[in-house]
């Protein structure tokens, strides 16, 4: 696709094409609200307690859409983000808040370039991760952040992210939100049961140790080896997957977002100029 606002051969194309990253997606969650402003937003006015599978799928439609849709796509769906985070705000906190959204964006930097390195046993070389970097960016950015907000390049976001992860103090929300999403209630009962117990040893093995500890998760030399044991399955299984089946995910989640931006359009046309 050359109307988007990447290419197929940029980095950030070809890390987050893969499906496997949703199991990472945890982490960047929970990394987002051990900043106590976003937290608080979150626990003031988030469903995903409800609707975990809704608060999924809507997240990462946007996601794919800014990184794999068309320019109209991304802006479009990025608006009604936008229009929605108008609506995020309480004491202390503003959901469009650039210092919020330069870190919301840091993790879904950090953990995507943490999570494909381990799962295709691939080193990103300074070069690679300043590419990748600069294309992230876009996660803050096509929200309104100025972009002389982010670091600058990736030395200085390299600062910025090991600081923010000695200097975030966690909060009750966040526990609260960490419960939602390591616990959530799905369709399935049981049968559900493996796949979670797989989604929180990642998310715990994925997560910096300060903030891990703060959470209050339990992490020993027994656990290490149980993450260690299940991301290297996952590194000699998944890889060999045909694209097409890694790529899965990505493919159903912008259909349902191009259908719900289709019902987006077809409500402005009804609408009396």
């Amino acid at each position: 696709m050359t109307d988007g606002l990447f290419q197929d051969d940029d980095l950030i194309r070809v890390i987050t094409r893969e499906g496997a990253l949703i199991a990472a997606g945890g982490a960047a969650s929970l990394l987002q609200t051990a900043h106590p402003k976003v937290a608080q937003g979150v626990y003031d006015h988030s469903y995903t307690a409800e609707d975990p599978l809704r608060r999924l799928r809507n997240t990462m439609g946007w996601l794919y859409a800014v990184q794999f849709g068309t320019r109209e796509e991304a802006e479009t769906f990025s608006a009604l983000v936008r229009k929605g985070h108008d609506k995020v705000t309480g004491p202390g906190y503003e959901a469009n808040d650039p210092e919020l959204q330069v870190w919301v964006a840091a993790t879904l930097f950090a953990v995507g370039a943490q999570f494909y390195q381990l799962l295709f046993r691939r080193t990103l070389d300074e070069a690679e991760l300043e590419e990748f970097y600069q294309q992230a960016k876009i996660y803050a950015t096509i929200l309104g952040c100025p972009e002389e907000r982010m670091p600058r390049d990736y030395p200085l976001f390299r600062e910025y992210y090991a600081g923010m992860i000695q200097s975030l103090e966690i909060t009750d929300a966040s526990r609260a939100i960490a419960e939602q999403v390591l616990h959530p209630r799905l369709p399935g009962g049981r049968a559900a049961a493996p796949g979670l117990m797989a989604i929180r040893l990642i998310t715990a093995g994925l997560m910096p140790a300060p903030i891990r500890e703060q959470y209050g998760w339990r992490w020993d030399a027994a656990r290490e080896r149980r993450f260690r044991l299940l991301v290297g399955a996952l590194a000699v299984v998944y890889p060999r997957l045909p694209l097409r089946v890694r790529t899965l995910p990505r493919e159903y989640y912008m259909f349902t977002t191009r259908k719900m931006l289709a019902k987006v359009r077809k409500r402005r046309l009804a609408v009396p100029a």
